[in-house]
């Protein structure tokens, strides 16, 4: 083959092209970057009876994505230029075998090229200078999609090639580039671990954000002289702050103290990042004092304090070297207020705010719901996991009629605050290409656009996502709505499979059909006592169908077999009655505030009615 350009009007594709159509084919991906860049790779082209005259074997698309560039600089009166004519590559004129051949080897070979592979290229075309925006242009993508490809950059390696080879999923990859790298190793150490739960997708964001011991070795004060109360372990190679909230009022004055210093020394500014936010060097270039360099204090929720001296913003530094190209000077002018004084502000407004909310309860109702789904610096709230290692169990839940219900209202929540349908949680949620503390704006202002009864939906939601399984809490609304755990649930293979005590399922056959059956059966083996309860229960070999049974340790309120305890149900229902202890529980009302219409047994028209 040989190389040249050959002029648009003397090339056509040929019937040999894997791609050829009579119709014009997409080229919605490749046209922003043909309008940028031009046709850089070259089209397989050979001769055409035609004198002159080439047809395209391989690279329909670029041929026709530069066909409408051309009409457009035409069309803006701009003369012919480089893309009048595409660069080919030259067959000899063989058969059309040959030609079939090779647009396959061109068309098949190709592969997008993954987001690991992004990175590298895009991290090369910042270091040269490159913008996000022009990144985003060249390629055709979405500015977001191009910060999102670079923020890899604060993956350790190993993570990135975990994703690279679709170990772990985007969710994932997306939460660990808010990690910090000692976070970062904590996790591979889990994923490591076979008897370690790592989290992953969302439940990764609340392990990240909260919920952690503090490790003493990020204190950045004299630990013995605060006073504060340390928890180590046996061998003393680990300690924890007994107090998290003692040692961030120790840790916010050192770092407040260190700031003051920075800017005695003459620094420009001093900027704390929260741990809702990260600092990523990406975005950002060194920058001397004498330029305007400034000092970033990147604070985790782990108690982890990085100071990254003498950066600036890509903007801020374009801005300035175009300035000392015009001759205006590049130095950047010193805040109008002092660091005290924005402090006094700060503080006097926030003081002002939080008295006027007493007097507003409606919009501190939405404040605090964008803040359990957003979270902030004081907020963590984490999602229920509803993890089980075991498969069958898993599985069950997941097909549960209450989860599909759950799910059901989950859907319109997040179609209500504006989130995509497909976001696992409403909790974490904070629009799409929106910072933490930007985004908890964005779900206030929409909750204030919402009445109060759709508010009290995201509420239903929001409170469904963070409730433990397992807690007194879970028995005490049970038992407050007064649920009937037979329009929930009914005995599946995962119930059957943790079933093994003899004991118990002699009660179960009592309990299904009746205590003289399990009397009859008490010298049974456990599987046949399990064919008993299942009989019963679907009606079958001759036994009355016992309908809507449930197990006792299951029911609002739960109880036990036997006396010999273990039940996590009834132990929970033990700590309500201990907290309703000489408090005279009134019965509950379906028209009182705050309590919902039970589902009636017609479940489709429940749904419906609820979702009205």
């Amino acid at each position: 083959m040989k190389l040249d350009f050959i002029p648009l009007d003397k090339l056509c594709v040929s019937k040999a092209n894997m791609r050829f159509s009579k119709s014009v084919p997409d080229v919605s991906d490749i046209l922003p970057t043909v309008r940028q860049r031009g046709v850089i790779q070259p089209v397989i082209v050979r001769p055409n009876c035609a004198p002159g005259a080439f047809e395209i074997i391989a690279g329909s698309r670029r041929f026709h994505a530069a066909l409408i560039v051309a009409e457009e600089r035409r069309a803006m009166g701009e003369a012919d230029s480089e893309i009048a004519s595409l660069p080919c590559a030259i067959l000899e004129d063989g058969d059309d075998a040959d030609a079939v051949e090779a647009s396959m080897i061109e068309n098949m070979a190709r592969r997008d090229a993954d987001e690991v592979t992004q990175w590298e290229s895009f991290t090369r075309l910042v270091k040269e200078g490159r913008r996000t925006d022009d990144i985003a242009a060249t390629f055709g993508l979405p500015e977001l999609t191009v910060r999102r490809v670079l923020a890899l950059g604060n993956l350790l390696p190993r993570i990135r090639r975990l994703y690279a080879t679709d170990e772990i999923d985007r969710a994932t990859v997306r939460h660990l580039t808010l990690a910090s790298k000692s976070q970062q190793k904590s996790w591979l150490a889990l994923l490591d671990d076979e008897e370690a739960y790592a989290p992953v997708g969302h439940q990764l964001k609340a392990w990240l954000t909260g919920g952690q011991s503090i490790g003493t070795r990020h204190a950045l004060f004299d630990i013995e002289a605060s006073g504060l109360s340390v928890i180590a372990d046996l061998f003393g190679e680990d300690s924890y702050f007994a107090d998290p909230t003692a040692f961030w009022a120790a840790q916010d004055a050192a770092i407040h103290a260190r700031r003051e210093a920075y800017l005695d020394e003459g620094w420009n500014d001093v900027v704390i990042v929260p741990p809702a936010e990260h600092f990523s060097t990406w975005e950002h270039v060194k920058a001397s004092k004498r330029h305007g360099g400034r000092i970033y204090v990147d604070v985790r929720g782990t108690g982890e304090v990085t100071f990254h001296e003498g950066y600036l913003s890509r903007k801020e530094a374009e801005r300035i070297a175009k300035g000392q190209a015009s001759g205006s000077g590049g130095k950047v002018a010193r805040p109008e207020i002092t660091s005290t004084m924005q402090t006094y502000l700060d503080l006097h407004r926030h003081a002002a705010v939080r008295a006027a909310l007493t007097g507003h309860p409606a919009v501190a109702l939405r404040l605090m719901v964008a803040h359990a789904i957003v979270g902030s610096s004081l907020w963590a709230i984490r999602v229920e996991p509803q993890t089980s290692r075991n498969d069958l169990v898993a599985q069950s839940i997941e097909n549960a009629s209450g989860e599909a219900d759950f799910d059901h209202m989950r859907r319109k929540v997040l179609d209500l605050l504006g989130f995509d349908a497909e976001e696992p949680t409403v909790i974490g949620g904070e629009g799409e290409g929106l910072g933490p503390d930007t985004g908890l704006v964005a779900v206030f202002l929409r909750l204030l656009d919402l009445d109060d009864a759709q508010v009290m939906d995201v509420i239903a939601i929001v409170m469904g996502e963070s409730l433990a399984s397992g807690s007194a809490a879970v028995d005490a609304v049970g038992l407050h709505i007064g649920i009937d755990m037979a329009d929930y649930w009914q005995a599946d293979e995962a119930f059957f499979s943790a079933l093994r005590d003899r004991e118990i399922l002699g009660h179960l056959v009592a309990d299904v059909t009746d205590p003289a059956i399990a009397s009859a059966n008490a010298g049974e083996k456990a599987k046949t006592l399990k064919i008993i309860v299942r009989d019963a229960l679907d009606g079958t070999n001759g036994r009355d169908k016992k309908d809507r049974w449930v197990p006792r340790w299951m029911q609002f309120p739960p109880s036990a077999y036997s006396q010999r305890g273990g039940v996590g149900t009834v132990c929970a229902h033990a700590r309500v009655e201990a907290a309703m202890q000489g408090h005279d529980a009134p019965q509950p009302d379906p028209g009182a505030p705050g309590n919902a219409v039970p589902l009636p047994n017609d479940r489709e028209e429940g749904i419906e009615r609820l979702a009205a």
